[in-house]
């Protein structure tokens, strides 16, 4: 049985919310987790929509990068 490593040097993940600080909570708290695996933010892109009722819905993607 062979065990092979390969390091993560990208990952993008993607977050939704209803509100803003939830999106902020999450993204958080994957920044936390991926510290774990040597990931750094590289890069934040996040869109705000009005649905026709006027609620709001937050989204957002995360570069996550291999520290060097």
């Amino acid at each position: 049985m062979n065990i092979s490593l390969d390091l993560i040097e990208d990952k993008i993940e993607f977050f939704e919310a209803d509100d803003l600080q939830t999106l902020e909570k999450k993204i958080n708290e994957q920044i936390e987790h991926n510290k774990a695996l040597l990931l750094h933010v590289h890069h934040v892109s996040h869109q705000m929509h009005v649905a026709e009722n006027g609620k709001r819905f937050y989204s957002a993607v995360v570069h996550f990068k291999a520290k060097k």
